[in-house]
């Protein structure tokens, strides 16, 4: 009974706010959910503009199980509330030379692309992709899935038997040089050092243990969820509503009620919330800066380097693109230099890789018909500076003359409706700093460790969930990051 009387503040409804809230409310613990905006998901929204409709934020659907065991815990069947289907082609590539690799899921079909247009050597693909299962399965799946700041988690001897996977070039080599070492053509090793961006890092800094990231796309599969990406967040939000959350939209939280040690509250709209715990999926620099008034601890996490930003159009085009897929990549001719630009000197490139996302080549009613859905991310600096309106306007113009030279069409004359979002608008619409995509960058070998922990060390009843905290950004990592807090709250909850 005491187990029901305990009341959970939800500060933050992104994805894993929702899922935190569903993991407390199926737990038998009161939960309110307070939301700035007037819809949920925080940047798994949705844009819908003259008759197309378009994923506001992430667009790549990778491991479902973390979704499918949410609903299981709460003793619900997925198919009520959510369906996907897997995809055959993951992603496809687009080179400068005229080039263009079909990144098949089967990794067969894959490795005959590279093969015979790269000159890639037969079973380099198959010896990558066992590697990259094999680190993530082993260390992966023990540090993406409990705090790396308990005593506990170190002194398992699953472990120890893990860190025996990790070869010296994870650590100390980059995701580029590794990948070098690995592939002979210079786009193989471009397809694979993209990887890094999975994260907002540099394939040039960040360590080669990021070469565990492609076995989630390519080993376990990607995915399609019908309705778009938004219907994730709308099967959470219904789940979440059925189980008893209480969901509290345009209204911001304003202060986290402290009183010696323990936490008390919440103040939302000058009036005080009580609540036994409260979970901040907010930026964790916002949570210290804003809601805990500590400017000093503030301050320090700005010493972690941000990742990256987006720039982001959202295109409605007059016509179908037969050559294009759900997944695509128009390649930088110069990658590193690409890198340097963004992390170095803190600006946009003017040859920049440009993914782009079309959800209407996989269903009906996402663009009218005969047209096409275009969402469009480039990788940004995680900042808008003083010339932002003209840095986008540059930005936008490069993107068409690239995108029509290497398409060999005009791309301006197909473009009938557009909006955007960049870094200072994606400040404004889900609170991250800078309008990081990822929190702090993976540029360092000690980057895992120096993400904030899922709990306070100081204030009981504090926790932390989200893309800016361990273990970082991406759906599926939010999932977990939700999971790990909430494991700490039982944890907490149980010594007591």
């Amino acid at each position: 009974m005491q187990m029901l009387q305990r009341k959970v503040s939800v500060i933050g409804s992104g994805i894993a706010g929702l899922a935190a809230a569903i993991r407390l409310a199926i737990r038998g613990y009161e939960v309110d959910v307070f939301e700035r905006n007037e819809y949920p998901g925080g940047k798994l929204s949705l844009i819908e503009k003259d008759g197309y409709r378009f994923d506001a934020g992430p667009s790549l659907f990778t491991q479902p199980q973390y979704l499918e065991q949410l609903f299981h815990e709460a003793g619900e069947s997925i198919e009520d509330f959510f369906e996907y289907q897997k995809v055959d082609l993951s992603c496809r590539y687009f080179f400068e030379n005229g080039k263009i690799i079909n990144a098949w899921t089967e990794a067969s079909r894959y490795e005959e692309e590279l093969v015979s247009i790269l000159g890639e050597k037969p079973g380099t693909l198959k010896n990558y992709l066992q590697q990259s299962a094999s680190l993530y399965e082993s260390v992966g799946s023990i540090f993406l899935n409990q705090s790396l700041h308990r005593l506990n988690t170190w002194l398992q001897p699953k472990v120890f038997k893990a860190l025996g996977k990790v070869k010296p070039a994870h650590l100390f080599d980059s995701l580029h040089s590794f990948n070098q070492s690995k592939f002979i053509s210079a786009e193989a090793i471009q397809i694979f050092n993209r990887y890094a961006t999975y994260n907002g890092s540099d394939p040039y800094q960040t360590p080669g243990m990021m070469s565990m990231i492609p076995h989630l796309e390519l080993n376990e599969g990607t995915f399609y969820p019908k309705g778009g990406m938004i219907s994730i967040t709308n099967a959470l939000y219904q789940l979440a509503c059925k189980k008893g959350v209480r969901f509290h939209f345009s209204l911001s939280v304003q202060q986290i009620v402290k009183k010696n040690q323990d936490i008390k509250g919440v103040i939302v709209n000058d009036h005080f919330h009580q609540s036994d715990i409260v979970v901040s999926n907010a930026d964790v620099y916002f949570t210290y800066g804003q809601l805990l008034n500590d400017d000093k601890k503030a301050e320090r996490l700005l010493k972690q380097e941000r990742s990256c930003s987006g720039q982001i159009f959202y295109w409605g085009m007059n016509r179908s693109f037969p050559e294009l897929h759900l997944h695509n990549i128009f390649f930088s001719s110069d990658y590193k230099k690409e890198f340097q630009f963004l992390f170095k000197e803190g600006r946009l490139y003017d040859d920049p890789t440009v993914y782009i996302n079309i959800t209407s080549k996989m269903e009906e009613g996402q663009a009218p018909v005969g047209k096409e859905n275009w969402f469009l991310l480039i990788n940004a600096p995680a900042n808008a500076g003083a010339n932002a309106e003209s840095d986008r306007l540059k930005l936008r113009e490069n993107v068409i003359q690239k995108l029509s030279r290497i398409l060999q069409t005009d791309i301006a004359s197909a473009i009938e409706t557009e909006d955007y979002l960049n870094p200072d608008r994606i400040e404004k619409r889900t609170g991250s700093y800078l309008g990081a995509l990822y929190g702090t960058s993976s540029n360092s070998r000690s980057a895992a460790f120096l993400r904030h922990p899922n709990f306070h060390s100081s204030y009981k009843g504090l926790y932390f969930c989200g893309g800016s905290v361990h273990p970082g950004g991406g759906i599926p990592l939010c999932f977990k990051s939700a999971e790990i807090a909430v494991n700490e709250i039982e944890k907490q909850i149980q010594k007591h």
